[in-house]
């Protein structure tokens, strides 16, 4: 798909959660992706996903006949007065070509219509080409200190973004 073809998110279907989950190809990539290193993925565990009522799914669909190319998750926190990017997956026979891009942008659009003042996402230290994309799409390193705690109690140490033009 060119990075040009018109693309909206929507919530999935039940259904296209078999599709999601295939799209992670190994327990490394299972990693990176959520921090549940197994492979294949099953599709009940994305759809269990879904079941927290903090946790807003969303698929990146090709507008002209609603395929999914992609997968992300607003979680929002009212307490903290915060939305956080996750679960971010896109079609491996479609990376390279602006999917994450429009993912990235539309869920940050999303998550701006949530009210919520602040947006975060975060990933692990080797996943370098989501470090790239996110940090090409506005996204900043946040400091140390907020890092080290937000990382306290944490499966692995995480670089946590920030978008600093949110609110």
């Amino acid at each position: 798909m060119a990075a040009e073809q018109l693309a909206r998110l929507r919530a999935p279907d039940e259904a296209e959660a078999a599709t999601v989950a295939s799209w992670s190809r190994s327990v490394e990539e299972a990693r990176r992706w959520c921090s549940v290193a197994v492979h294949p993925f099953p599709a009940d565990t994305v759809t269990g996903w879904w079941q927290a009522p903090d946790v807003v799914p969303r698929v990146l669909v090709v507008t002209e006949d609603e395929h999914p190319v992609a997968y992300g998750e607003l979680w929002t926190d009212e307490e903290e007065d915060e939305v956080e990017l996750a679960r971010i997956i896109v079609d491996p026979g479609r990376r390279r070509a602006g999917i994450g891009r429009q993912l990235i942008t539309q869920l940050v659009e999303a998550a701006r219509a949530t009210g919520l003042a602040d947006c975060y996402l975060r990933v692990v230290h080797d996943n370098v080409a989501a470090l790239g994309l996110y940090r090409s799409t506005g996204f900043v390193d946040v400091d140390e200190e907020r890092t080290r705690a937000w990382n306290e109690g944490q499966p692995t140490p995480f670089v946590w973004l920030e978008r600093p033009d949110f609110s």
